[in-house]
């Protein structure tokens, strides 16, 4: 296949995701705008000379999100077991964390509540240690032909240190497209609950980020459906409500729909 005829393939792949993603959603007749062309790296452009991937090694990155309490993990372990069994080598990181500069990033923003950070420098710790993420884990994964799936990404930033905590989420997309070299995810899963029944089922001491009340709970569900409904095409609004098998399917279904369509 010759470069140009690679780069049409994967621009027509990428209008069929969003197609298929909006017929999921219900809405057929709205598709969203074209995105760019992504090379391995996640940055735009065609795929490297000599390096056209087959249908069964081509890289995909999902990542899951929502309230401390929403079910995210247990749908990620569900969903990173179905991947593999469907032939698939699946890499798991959480965000932030998964490499020794992350993990120490991590443990100094939710473990030390004595600490005072201010959000900008919160914000600004959480990039750090994803930008560590994506050059040592998720970019080399990708460009080895594995799926990725995070345990949050640059979208839980943005809710957290924008929406609950003041931060303006316009900036903090720009300060992360920089951090990640403009890597995102093909498609979030977000698994809404009410703030009052996600603080319910946390049966452990809170983190510093958990521990941060009422009413920055509800904050953060408010941004998380304010940017479900801003980027329709790429973050998957899914309602945590329902039991554990029946948001299992819809999650899959909606792989199958966009991302893995034809794989």
């Amino acid at each position: 296949m010759t470069k140009k005829l690679a780069s049409r393939y994967v621009d027509s792949n990428i209008d069929n995701l969003q197609y298929r993603i909006a017929a999921v959603r219900g809405k057929e007749n709205s598709c969203p705008a074209r995105r760019p062309r992504m090379n391995l790296d996640g940055e735009p452009g065609t795929i490297p000379p000599g390096k056209i991937l087959s249908q069964a090694d081509r890289p995909m990155f999902f990542s899951f999100d929502g309230l401390d309490g929403s079910g995210k993990t247990t749908q990620m372990t569900l969903f990173c077991q179905w991947l593999r069994d469907q032939g698939r080598e699946v890499v798991t990181c959480r965000d932030p964390g998964s490499t020794e500069l992350g993990e120490r990033i991590r443990d100094l923003l939710l473990n030390h509540h004595d600490l005072p950070i201010s959000r900008r420098a919160e914000m600004l710790l959480y990039m750090a240690a994803r930008a560590q993420l994506v050059d040592e884990l998720i970019s080399p994964a990708l460009a080895a032909g594995k799926t990725v799936v995070s345990d949050r990404y640059l979208l839980a930033n943005v809710v957290y240190q924008a929406h609950a905590g003041g931060l303006d989420p316009n900036e903090v997309w720009q300060v992360g497209q920089l951090a990640t070299g403009g890597l995102l995810p093909a498609l979030t899963f977000v698994l809404d609950l009410p703030a009052e029944a996600a603080a319910a089922r946390l049966l452990r001491p809170l983190d510093r980020m958990e521990n941060q009340g009422d009413g920055f709970r509800r904050r953060l569900r408010a941004g998380y459906l304010h940017e479900a409904a801003r980027h329709p095409d790429r973050i998957l609004l899914i309602d945590g409500a329902q039991s554990v098998e029946a948001i299992s399917a819809q999650i899959r279904a909606a792989a199958l729909a966009g991302p893995l369509a034809g794989r």
